[in-house]
C-alpha cells in the first residue's frame, strides 16, 4: 500500500480491503462447515456445500401444491354456483340437465383415476369439486322437477340421499379423505330438519337433535378417521347443547305446561345421557353438564306445580340430591370422573339456591341500621328488604344439610355459617314482631359465641392431619397442598375465629335494634356482656383477647346508656366513662390482656374528647386518666409506656386548669415540662454517658428558653429580660464548665438574643443622632478588617468547631 497518498484516498482503499477480507473470512466458514459436515455425517455422504447467496424456501413443495389445488377447487365451486344460479335461464332443460350430469360425473370419475397415477392432493380437490357438485344437482332437481314440494322437506330428503351416496363414494375410493366427513355432516341435518317440516315445536326438534347427536356417538369408538371422529364430535356437541338449551329453557322459563314440557325435560334426560355415554375424554365436564340437565328435567315438572315462591327450593333440592352421588353408591356402577361432574353440577345448583337465599339474611343484619326514627324513640324499622318469601330459610336449611352431611371441613365449616344466616334471616321471612326479632338476633350471638368458646368440638370425628412428608399427594379429603410449605388448616381456630365473627356481627345487628327502646339497648348490653366475657373467661389465645375487647365495648356501651338515662350532660357522661380504662387496667394487671388495654385505651379517648366541650371538666378528666396510667406504670412490663402517658396527660391537666384559671405566663407552662425532662436527662447521662447533651438536655432547655425568649420581646417590662437572662448565663456557664454543646449554644444564642432585645432601643437612638455617612464608612472599615485578618478568622473558626465537636 502506497503510504504517500491522502489520507482520504488511503482510507477508501483501506474499507475496501476489509471488505474483501470479510467476505473471503465468510466464504471461508461456510466450506468449512460443510466439510465438518462430510467428516461426520451419519450416513457418510457429503451433503451438498451451501452456495454463497443461496436462498432458503419459505414453504414446502406440498404445501405450494395444496394452495393451487385449494384455490383452483374453489374457482370452479364458484364457477359451478354462478352457472347453477346465474345462467340456469339461457339453456333449455336438456341442456341444463346434461351439463350439471357431465360435469358432475366427471368430476366424481376423475378422482379414480387420478388416484392410480399417484395424484392423491389433485384428487382430492376434484373429489371436493364433484361433492359440491352433488349438492347443485340436489338444487337444480328440486327448481326443474319438484319445485312445489316443501323446501325443508325435501332439505331433509336431499340430505339423508346425498349422505348416503357420499358414503358409497367414500367406500369405493378409499384414497380420499373426504367423503366420509361431510357424509357424516350431511348426516345431521335429515331428521331435525324433518320434524320441522312436520310441524314439530321445540321440543320435538330437541329430540330430533339429540336422537341425531345419540346416533353421532359410535362413530367416536369406532377406528374411523381423524377427521370422521372430529366431525361426528363437533356435530353431537352442538346438537346436544341446542337440545340442552331448549330443554333448559322449557325447565325454567317456558309458559307451557303438560305434555309439551314433559317432552322437553324429556329431552334433557336423553340430552343427560348422550353427555354421560360422551363422558369418557373429558368425564368431570361432560358429567356437570348431563347433571345440570337431569336437575332441570327433573325440576321443571315441578316448578310448574307448585307455586313460584317454590321455584329455587325445588332446583336446589333436585342438586342436593345430584350432589349426593358425587359418593360411590352401593350397586350402581358410575365412573369416578362422572360421579365428579354430577357433584359439582349438584353443588353448583345449590350454591345458587344459597345466594338466592341472602338478602333476607342482608336484610336482618343490616336492616335495623336503616333507622328512620331516634334512639329511643319506641318507634320500630321494618326489615330490609320486607316481604321475602319464607322459603329462603327453607333453601338455607337444606344448603346447611347438605354441607355438613359432606363430612369435610369446608362442609362442617359451611354449615355452621349457613346456620348462623338461617337465625338472621328468620326475622325478615317470617316477619316476627319486634321482641321475637331482638330475641333471635341474641340467641344467634349465643350459638355464634358457643362455637367460639369450644374451637374443638366441630372439629370431632375428623382424622388427625397426617404430616406433609407421610401424605399422598391428591388424597381425598386432605386440606392443604402437598409438596408445599403450607401450614396445615387447624379445625379449632378456624371454627373459633368463624364463631367469633359471626357473633359479632349479630351482636352490632341486635345492638342497633335494640336503640328503639330504652329497656332493650339495656338488656342487650346486659347480655352481650355476658356472653363476651364468658367467651373471654373460656376461649385461649387471640380469640380470648378479641373477646374481652368486646366485653369492654359492652360495658362502655352500659356506662354511656346509663349516664343519657339520668340525663347526664356530655361532659359527665366522659367523666364516667372512664371508669372503663380504670377497670380494664385493673383486669389487664391480672389477666395479661392487651386487647383489653387498647379498648380501655379507646374508651377513654372518646370519654375525654366527651369533656373538650368543658374546660375545667377536661382539666379532671386529663388527671383521672394520668392516674390510671400512672398505675398502669406500677406494672414492670408497662412501666415506660405508662410514665410517659401519666406524665403526659398530667402535664396536659395542669395546663388546661391553668387555662381555665386565666394564668397567660408560659412559664407556667413550660416550668413543669423542664424540670422533669431535665432529671430524666441527667439520670440518662449517668446510665450512658456516651448521649448527647442534645438528646439528654436539649428539648427540656428548649421548653423554657425558647417560649420566654418570644415573650420577652413582646413585654416592656423589665422583669422577664432580668430573669431570662440570667437563667441562660447560668445554663451557659454549666455549659462551658461541664463541656455540654447544648446548654452551651442554647443558653448563650438566648443570653446573646436578650441583650440585643435590651440594647435596642439604645441602638436605635445612636443610629439617628449619628451622621448619614457613618454607617457606610462603618460597613467598609469592617469589610477591611475582615479581608485583612481572613485567614486568622478561619483558623479560629475552625478551633472553635473543635471544641465544640469534642462536647458533648
Amino acid at each position: 500500500m502506497d503510504m504517500n497518498l491522502p489520507p482520504v484516498e488511503e482510507l477508501r482503499l483501506v474499507d475496501h480491503e476489509l471488505a474483501r477480507l470479510d467476505a473471503r473470512r465468510a466464504e471461508l466458514l461456510a466450506r468449512r462447515a460443510w466439510l465438518l459436515g462430510v467428516l461426520y455425517s451419519p450416513a457418510g455422504r457429503p451433503a451438498a456445500p451451501p452456495r454463497a447467496g443461496a436462498v432458503r424456501a419459505e414453504t414446502s413443495p406440498r404445501g405450494a401444491q395444496n394452495v393451487l389445488l385449494t384455490l383452483g377447487g374453489t374457482l370452479l365451486v364458484i364457477a359451478a354456483l354462478a352457472f347453477t344460479l346465474v345462467s340456469w335461464g339461457s339453456m333449455g332443460i336438456a341442456g341444463r340437465s346434461a351439463v350439471l350430469l357431465v360435469v358432475t360425473s366427471a368430476a366424481l370419475a376423475a378422482p379414480a383415476v387420478l388416484l392410480r397415477r399417484g395424484l392423491g392432493s389433485t384428487a382430492e380437490a376434484v373429489g371436493a369439486l364433484g361433492l359440491v357438485l352433488t349438492v347443485l344437482d340436489a338444487y337444480a332437481l328440486h327448481r326443474v322437477a319438484l319445485p312445489g314440494t316443501d323446501g325443508t322437506g325435501y332439505a331433509a330428503a336431499a340430505s339423508a340421499v346425498l349422505a348416503g351416496l357420499w358414503a358409497a363414494y367414500g367406500g369405493l375410493l378409499r384414497g380420499l379423505r373426504l367423503p366420509f366427513p361431510a357424509a357424516v355432516a350431511a348426516a345431521q341435518l335429515p331428521l331435525p330438519l324433518g320434524v320441522v317440516a312436520a310441524g314439530g315445536g321445540p321440543a320435538a326438534v330437541a329430540w330430533a337433535a339429540v336422537l341425531t347427536a345419540a346416533a353421532d356417538l359410535p362413530a367416536l369408538a369406532r377406528p374411523a378417521g381423524r377427521a370422521v371422529r372430529i366431525t361426528a364430535g363437533a356435530s353431537a356437541v352442538v346438537l346436544t347443547a341446542w337440545a340442552l338449551l331448549t330443554g333448559g329453557w322449557f325447565s325454567v322459563a317456558s309458559p307451557w305446561t303438560g305434555a309439551p314440557l314433559l317432552a322437553g325435560c324429556a329431552a334433557l334426560c336423553l340430552g343427560a345421557a348422550v353427555a354421560v355415554r360422551a363422558a369418557r375424554p373429558a368425564a368431570p365436564a361432560l358429567g356437570a353438564v348431563a347433571g345440570l340437565a337431569v336437575v332441570a328435567a327433573v325440576g321443571g315438572p315441578l316448578r310448574a306445580a307448585l307455586p313460584a315462591d317454590w321455584t329455587v327450593p325445588v332446583y336446589a333440592v333436585c342438586g342436593v340430591a345430584l350432589a349426593a352421588l358425587w359418593r360411590p353408591v352401593p350397586g350402581v356402577r358410575v365412573p369416578a370422573g362422572v360421579r365428579a361432574g354430577f357433584g359439582l353440577a349438584g353443588g353448583g345448583v345449590a350454591a345458587l339456591g344459597v345466594v338466592w337465599a341472602l338478602p333476607p339474611v342482608l336484610g336482618g343484619l343490616l336492616g335495623p341500621a336503616d333507622r328512620s326514627a331516634g334512639v329511643w324513640s319506641g318507634a320500630h324499622a321494618e326489615p330490609v328488604p320486607g316481604g321475602f318469601p319464607a322459603t329462603a330459610a327453607l333453601t338455607l336449611l337444606l344448603g346447611a344439610g347438605a354441607a355438613a352431611a359432606t363430612g369435610r371441613l369446608w362442609g362442617r365449616w359451611g354449615a355452621v355459617v349457613l346456620g348462623w344466616a338461617l337465625l338472621m334471616a328468620l326475622p325478615v321471612v317470617l316477619e316476627l314482631p319486634y321482641g321475637a326479632g331482638l330475641a333471635v338476633r341474641l340467641v344467634a350471638t349465643g350459638a355464634a359465641l358457643a362455637l367460639a368458646v369450644r374451637p374443638g368440638a366441630p372439629a370431632r370425628g375428623l382424622p388427625e392431619p397426617a404430616p406433609v412428608a407421610e401424605r399422598p399427594v391428591g388424597a381425598v379429603g386432605a386440606p392443604w397442598t402437598v409438596g408445599a410449605p403450607a401450614a396445615p388448616v387447624e379445625p379449632g381456630a378456624l371454627f373459633a375465629w368463624t364463631g367469633l365473627a359471626a357473633g359479632t356481627a349479630s351482636a352490632v345487628s341486635a345492638l342497633l335494634l335494640a336503640l328503639d327502646a330504652r329497656a332493650a339497648t339495656f338488656a342487650v348490653l346486659g347480655v352481650l356482656l355476658g356472653l363476651f366475657a364468658a367467651v373471654a373467661a373460656a376461649a385461649a389465645g387471640a380469640v380470648r383477647g378479641a373477646a374481652a375487647g368486646a366485653a369492654v365495648l359492652a360495658a362502655a356501651g352500659l356506662v354511656g346508656a346509663g349516664a343519657a338515662a339520668a340525663g347526664l350532660a356530655p361532659a359527665a357522661a366522659g367523666l364516667l366513662l372512664l371508669l372503663v380504662p380504670a377497670g380494664t387496667a385493673a383486669l389487664a394487671a391480672r389477666f395479661r390482656s392487651a386487647a383489653v388495654e387498647v379498648t380501655g385505651v379507646a374508651v377513654g379517648a372518646v370519654g375525654v374528647a366527651l369533656t373538650v366541650p368543658r374546660p375545667a371538666v377536661l382539666a379532671l378528666a386529663l388527671a383521672a386518666a394520668g392516674l390510671v396510667a400512672a398505675a398502669t406504670a406500677l406494672r414492670p412490663e408497662r412501666r415506660r409506656a405508662g410514665s410517659w402517658a401519666a406524665g403526659a396527660l398530667l402535664l396536659a391537666a395542669a395546663w388546661v386548669r391553668l387555662a381555665v384559671w386565666g394564668v397567660t405566663v408560659p412559664e407556667a407552662y413550660t416550668l413543669p415540662v423542664t424540670v422533669p425532662a431535665l432529671v430524666v436527662g441527667l439520670l440518662r447521662r449517668r446510665r450512658d454517658p456516651a448521649a448527647s447533651s442534645w438528646a439528654a438536655y436539649g428539648p427540656g432547655l428548649a421548653a423554657t428558653l425558647l417560649p420566654s425568649l418570644a415573650a420577652v420581646w413582646s413585654d416592656p417590662s423589665w422583669a422577664r429580660p432580668l430573669l431570662l437572662g440570667t437563667g441562660a448565663l447560668a445554663v451557659t456557664l454549666l455549659g462551658a464548665r461541664f463541656r455540654l454543646r447544648a446548654p452551651l449554644l442554647l443558653g448563650g444564642a438566648v443570653l446573646a438574643l436578650v441583650g440585643l432585645h435590651e440594647l435596642a432601643p439604645y441602638v436605635v437612638q445612636l443610629a439617628g443622632a449619628l451622621p448619614r455617612w457613618l454607617p457606610p464608612a462603618a460597613a467598609g472599615l469592617l469589610l477591611l478588617a475582615v479581608g485583612a485578618t481572613y485567614e486568622r478568622r478561619l483558623r479560629e473558626a475552625r478551633r472553635l468547631r473543635e471544641r465544640l465537636a469534642r462536647m458533648r
